[in-house]
């Protein structure tokens, strides 16, 4: 009797041991885990306070990529003017201090195509400019108005406003629009297929991007991280697959899902004039089967100023440039090449690039280029 009395009562006193325990841990709550996931919610406090609430990510999660909204033509167009005015203002404050002299003599003139020929104008159209400013100034006189008035005239004149700069990026019958973008690496090609692409996306257009410079893996990654920032489908292939096969899949899949237009980004590796038109030639053709190419851009680095222009030269043999795309026209003081690069194709400047921000390319403007050189 006795042995059940202690049993009893050492059965009793480890369950109010236990029930204490219990308690205790109840009181200090859960102890959170080191590797769960936080994400932040938005906030939901008043305005200039911030919310710090956090809430536990589910096991294995993925996290959901944020689609950015580009910036739309407009806001594009105020950058355009302000980026070229501080890169190319010194062609125009130098021209003006010229032209604003009691004296227009030879030695001016000859000073004014010294300015125009180192900003890359080239010899041929330098010469046509000073000839219509020397009849206007010198020889209507005060008739011809404020010299500022009149270098702007002629300046927007050369500079041929009456060009089509529109992007041809719609198709017909219900084909997708096919953009071929070419040029040598280095030039920014693959960057301005993604630029491109934010730009279309702004105009509420549907997009496919295909990776078709497969011989550089880093160009494909770069293209796929552009497409992902915007929400649009990227068309990729093995590294060192046939660029034509994935042109070809790229226009297919636009085909398919009744996109709006396809940005085909082209390789630039090649050094020799026929091996670039075979592999152009052949993209070409494959993409044809399905649907026509409406725009072919070439990609122009404008700090390169004559290696830019004999680049020009050789790709417009090979394949027909229907637009030229200048970057980092801002990083350049020769914005001159705008005006040789036009009258060496014979075709426009449809978008210049201004820096290295994503929205940093903005369609070309004759009058706002002009503006922006005088200030």
């Amino acid at each position: 009797m006795t042995t059940f009395i202690i049993i009893g009562a050492a059965i009793l006193l480890i369950a109010i041991l236990l029930i204490g325990l219990l308690a205790t841990r109840r009181g200090k709550g859960p102890t959170p885990s080191s590797s769960t996931d936080v994400i932040t919610t938005p906030p939901e406090t008043g305005p200039g306070q911030v919310d710090t609430t956090t809430v536990e990510a589910p096991p294995g999660a993925e996290e959901v990529p944020v689609v950015e909204r580009p910036e739309r033509t407009a806001s594009r167009l105020v950058r355009l003017r302000q980026r070229l005015a501080g890169s190319q203002g010194g062609l125009g404050r130098s021209l003006l201090s010229l032209l604003s002299r009691d004296r227009l003599d030879e030695d001016t003139w000859e000073s004014i195509e010294d300015v125009l020929i180192t900003a890359d104008v080239g010899v041929a159209p330098t010469q046509e400019l000073v000839e219509r400013l020397r009849t206007r100034l010198r020889v209507e006189g005060t008739a011809a108005g404020d010299p500022k008035a009149v270098l702007r005239e002629e300046l927007v004149a050369l500079v041929e406003p009456t060009m089509d700069r529109r992007l041809q990026v719609s198709g017909e019958d219900g084909a997708p629009g096919v953009v071929l973008v070419v040029g040598v690496n280095g030039a920014g090609k693959t960057t301005t297929v993604g630029k491109i692409a934010r730009i279309l996306v702004a105009e509420d257009r549907s997009v496919v991007l295909g990776a078709a410079d497969t011989f550089r893996a880093a160009a494909v990654d770069q293209l796929a991280t552009w497409g992902e920032r915007v929400g649009v489908d990227v068309v990729r292939g093995p590294e060192g697959s046939d660029p034509a096969s994935v042109a070809f899949e790229a226009v297919r899949t636009a085909v398919q899902t009744s996109a709006d237009t396809v940005l085909v980004d082209t390789a630039g590796r090649l050094q020799n004039k026929q091996g670039l038109m075979d592999e152009l030639g052949k993209v070409k053709r494959v993409i044809e089967k399905q649907a026509p190419v409406t725009e072919v851009l070439l990609v122009l680095d404008a700090t390169t100023g004559q290696n830019g222009l004999i680049q020009a030269r050789v790709f417009s043999e090979v394949v027909d440039v229907t637009g030229i795309v200048l970057t980092k026209l801002d990083g350049s003081a020769k914005g001159g090449i705008v005006v040789q690069v036009q009258r060496e194709l014979g075709v426009p400047v449809k978008l210049v690039g201004l820096g290295e921000g994503p929205d940093d390319l903005a369609p070309f403007s004759a009058e706002a280029f002009v503006d922006a050189l005088l200030g």
